[in-house]
């Protein structure tokens, strides 16, 4: 009697194409031991869903703007003024990440680079920046891939605080350095490809830096240095990865998509964890 084979299937994690799972190499795209743990990690996979994923971001900037509130205790601010309405404490968002320099500089919070892009000061600073998020995510997955929009995202918004620090500012927050690495990103996409759809969108885009620019200088406390450091970080890191088009996702960019987004989790869960250590003792 022939004994039952114990070799099963799986999808590769690169080309998502049935293989045994024992194949030393996919027999499609080539990728190294495809049925190893790690390559099909669960939030490696996670990060192919482009629609999970944006869930995910706008989830954790809910989540960690819930929280600002929680330890702003009674100093939320609740104005007429729609600009600061809800808007945590300046304690609470030094505590959970604010960057600047006074952070960096005073006491040493090189991470606030990275935990200052998932903090907003008012209802309205959260809303804006989601929106912007669920419009310009979903154009650079399909034109770089999910996992180079991830780096993209991360590594983009902590190049405009680190320009922003720089430059001399004190105190900030907000996803908008990221979201601005996003718009260089697709910036550079546009110009890149050329043709006219390529054209096409560098003109749009082009249509939001300058806006962007407009709007920047006309309303007080907007940090400028933080979106021009995020345009010219995300358009660096476009040039580095290219796009769909030229090169396909590797396991590299898988690779580094992960380290970002478990670096970012052990800042934020830091900072949280940290923040109510203080809470729980000084209440």
């Amino acid at each position: 009697m022939t004994p039952k084979s114990t070799r099963s299937s799986l999808l590769c994690p690169n080309c998502r194409r049935l293989i045994s799972s024992d194949e030393p190499l996919c027999p499609y795209c080539g990728i190294r031991k495809p049925g190893s743990g790690f390559k099909n990690n669960a939030m490696v996979r996670g990060m192919s869903d482009p629609d999970l994923l944006l869930k995910v971001i706008i989830g954790i900037n809910v989540v960690m703007y819930a929280v600002s509130l929680l330890f702003s205790g009674h100093g939320i601010g609740v104005t007429a003024n729609p600009l600061s309405f809800l808007s945590p404490s300046n304690n609470s968002m030094l505590l959970l990440g604010a960057s600047g320099t006074l952070p960096i500089d005073r006491f040493g919070r090189w991470w606030s680079l990275v935990s200052a892009n998932w903090l907003h000061g008012s209802i309205l600073h959260i809303l804006f920046n989601m929106l912007a998020v669920r419009n310009l995510a979903p154009f650079v997955v399909r034109e770089f891939g999910s996992y180079r929009m991830v780096i993209i995202f991360t590594l983009g918004g902590v190049g405009s605080y680190f320009v922003s620090y720089l430059a001399g500012v004190s105190f900030t927050i907000g996803a908008s350095g990221a979201v601005c690495a996003l718009v260089g990103a697709a910036l550079y996409f546009g110009k890149s490809r050329g043709g006219e759809y390529g054209n096409a969108v560098y003109r749009q885009v082009s249509g939001w830096v300058v806006s962007m620019a407009i709007f920047g200088f006309m309303i007080p406390g907007i940090n400028n240095w933080a979106h021009g450091g995020g345009i010219a970080a995300g358009a660096g890191l476009a040039w580095a990865f290219g796009y769909l088009e030229r090169k396909r996702e590797s396991q590299k960019d898988k690779t580094v998509a992960l380290v970002c987004v478990l670096g970012t989790l052990g800042v934020l869960l830091w900072a949280v964890g940290s923040t109510t250590v203080l809470w729980m003792n000084y209440r």
